[in-house]
């Protein structure tokens, strides 16, 4: 490689024998988002962007950022060291006064096809250094559409690669700790990296998605065409095609990791083991499957079994999994959907349609849906009864998402941007029904947004609960005496949902009623859902 630039050096080929990384040799931990509120309501919808970034209540603010340890916390040679060359360092470079470091330009707009693969790997790279900076993926989805200016066709390619990233990211950051003594920089040329891997690495028994010639010429494309790292394209193309000559023995050694085994933080993987001992393996492969798209069948509108037959008629195969879930064979746009634009029906996860059945609402009922952005559960509510509902949420512009949602389906409700933890915009009315759908790590829907365990941190799980617990204290005055609560988090750890029902309960001296508890993430013959929390509590008459 005739690079000389010292931002990042190639690790030298070794003999079988003596490859293998030190055991410090995974990337670091990625930063993570600090705690707040995080959406449970989890549909295909996009529902997820705040349950990821996870801000101050009302808030939009990013993690702080922890910066990669260097290559000797690590377990690695120095930089120059080479195998069999122990103790050749080159000589100290001083940086010069006149020397300054350059911001990343990631609003940059690349000179590539619209079409090529090479834009789609940049953008994918792009998107991934932004989730690297605190951002939840479809946020940062959504900024790097706009900057690049991306034609439908590109847009899906981007976004397809980058959840691919995401669910690999693990797997593919050991793979370059094997291969480089550094971390790659800029980070968006560690993305990208990260990217290509995802694709000449699919996982077991799933095809890759292109000629493995043409992810390597279509990286190094990219990396060329972009002014942060288009000097780096030499060693682009030396990491990819060193992975294809010796990916059995790279992959065999990167597998020895649990970071590459399960794609989880190790934190992330301990706390799954201790909450599950005998589940805990398939709870994590669990959350790196591809999640199916799963519809709400609007009941006022239609019955279930007609609308299967809507669906056999366009060609779509479906199945259903409860009273009003429908399971696509194959995820397709919503515009390719029968009926969604006229509100026949909605996307919803088949785990997240049971809380309106579980509410048992009535006619003319007075129903407070609190953090109830984007409005799934909302919706389900007046498809099922004609009742007075409240839509409370604390961001004006995820409240706007309601009102759009609630307008598809031709329902009417009042919506208050509020604070759940707050009863300054209570008029002092009890509510018959609750629904609490509060904060969590939302560690159970990982399927469908693989981000969030990387902008997580463990840290997380406590002071989410503790805000959940004040939102329920600060509910439970608002409802009627014999008036139920229902509480629901898609968080798998105890902490977030049974021991918090528990001690909600214990609190407030509720009645405890029956429902589901603990769902785990499922999929299969009758079933397939993520994993939610559901707790039903009556409170006793005065």
């Amino acid at each position: 490689m005739t690079d000389k630039r010292p931002t990042l050096s190639l690790k030298p080929k070794a003999k079988p024998a003596r490859s293998a990384a030190p055991k410090g040799g995974a990337r670091p931990a990625w930063p993570a988002a600090k705690p707040g509120p995080a959406r449970t309501e989890r549909s295909q919808e996009g529902r997820a962007q705040e349950a990821r970034q996870a801000p101050n209540p009302g808030q939009d603010r990013p993690p702080r950022p922890e910066p990669y340890r260097p290559a000797a916390e690590r377990g690695q040679p120095p930089r120059g060291e080479q195998a069999g060359r122990p103790g050749k360092h080159p000589p100290p470079r001083l940086r010069e006064s006149h020397e300054v470091t350059v911001a990343p330009q990631q609003d940059y707009r690349p000179d590539l096809k619209a079409d090529s693969l090479a834009l789609a790997l940049l953008g994918a790279a792009n998107a991934v250094a932004r989730v690297r900076g605190g951002t939840a993926l479809p946020q940062a989805l959504s900024i790097v559409f706009s900057v690049y200016d991306v034609t439908p066709q590109a847009r899906g390619a981007i976004q397809d690669i980058a959840y691919r990233t995401m669910r690999q990211l693990g797997r593919s950051e050991v793979l370059l700790g094997l291969m480089t003594t550094k971390a790659p920089e800029p980070a968006m040329l560690d993305g990208l990296l990260c990217a290509a891997l995802a694709l000449l690495d699919p996982p077991q028994d799933t095809p890759p998605p292109y000629e493995a010639f043409t992810v390597v010429d279509q990286a190094v494309h990219a990396a060329a065409h972009h002014p942060d790292f288009a000097h780096a394209k030499a060693m682009v193309n030396a990491v990819l095609r060193r992975f294809l000559r010796e990916r059995p023995a790279l992959t065999a050694e990167a597998l020895k990791q649990p970071l590459a085994r399960w794609n989880y933080p190790q934190w992330w993987i301990d706390s799954t083991r201790a909450a599950y001992p005998d589940k805990w393996e398939a709870i994590l492969e669990a959350g790196n499957v591809h999640p199916p798209l799963t519809l709400r069948v609007n009941a006022r509108r239609l019955d279930t079994d007609a609308y299967l037959a809507t669906l056999a008629e366009a060609g779509i195969e479906a199945t259903r999994l409860g009273s009003t879930a429908v399971r696509l064979a194959q995820p397709v746009n919503v515009s390719q959907i029968p009926g969604f634009h006229d509100g026949l029906v909605s996307v919803q996860d088949a785990g997240a349609q049971l809380a309106a059945p579980l509410l048992d609402l009535q006619d003319g009922m007075r129903v407070l849906d609190a953090c109830a952005a984007p409005g799934g559960k909302s919706g389900h509510i007046l498809e099922s009864a004609d009742v007075e509902l409240t839509s409370v949420d604390a961001d004006p512009q995820r409240l706007a998402r309601v009102r759009d949602n609630l307008g598809r389906l031709g329902l009417e409700a009042k919506l208050v941007a509020a604070d759940a933890q707050s009863a300054a915009w209570w008029d002092g009315v009890p509510f018959d029904r609750i629904l609490a759908d509060v904060p969590c790590t939302a560690s159970g829907i990982v399927r469908r947004h693989p981000d969030i365990r990387w902008l997580r941190r463990k840290s997380d799980t406590l002071q989410l609960a503790t805000l959940s617990s004040k939102i329920l204290d600060n509910l439970w005055q608002m409802l009627l005496p014999n008036g139920k609560l229902l509480f629901v988090t898609c968080s798998l750890w105890p902490q977030e949902s049974e021991a918090q029902a528990a001690a909600f309960a214990a609190r407030h001296d509720a009645i405890r009623l029956d429902a589901p508890g603990q769902l785990l993430p499922a999929s299969g013959a009758g079933q397939d859902h993520d994993g939610l929390f559901y707790a039903l509590f009556q409170k006793r008459a005065a």
